[in-house]
């Protein structure tokens, strides 16, 4: 099994940037595909963005494309969200996830097998 432990949240300002990791422990990391989701007060958890098995390959929600960027370090066994230009709609906790997807399966959260506890991001206006 994997254990993802997340950290990096915190608070900024509109415009700011923030970059949220997530350990992982067990199995070996790069065998499984990650994937970023965020959950806002009183609203559903959604997809933010993905990796594939192999990380080359990477999607994003709409709503973060060409301000989030996600990447793994396979050595170090964790995977990143670097989030610039944040905006108070980006006000969520984030969950990093790991499991075995590829393409558009991997925008669904049920698609994974584990998931961090959740780290909060508040921006603020």
């Amino acid at each position: 099994q994997v254990q993802l432990v997340e950290s990096g949240g915190g608070l900024v300002q509109a415009g700011g940037s923030l970059r949220l990791s997530c350990a992982a422990s067990g199995r070996p990391f790069l065998n499984y595909a990650m994937g970023w989701f965020r959950q806002a007060p009183g609203k559903e958890r959604v997809f933010v963005a993905t990796n594939t098995w192999s990380g080359d390959s990477t999607y994003y929600a709409d709503s973060v494309k060409g301000r989030f960027t996600i990447s793994r370090d396979n050595a170090k066994n964790t995977l990143y969200l670097q989030m610039n230009s944040l905006k108070p709609e980006d006000t969520a906790v984030y969950y990093c996830a790991a499991g075995r997807c590829s393409g558009a399966r991997c925008y669904i959260g049920s698609s994974y097998d584990y998931w961090g506890q959740g780290a909060q991001v508040t921006v603020s206006s």
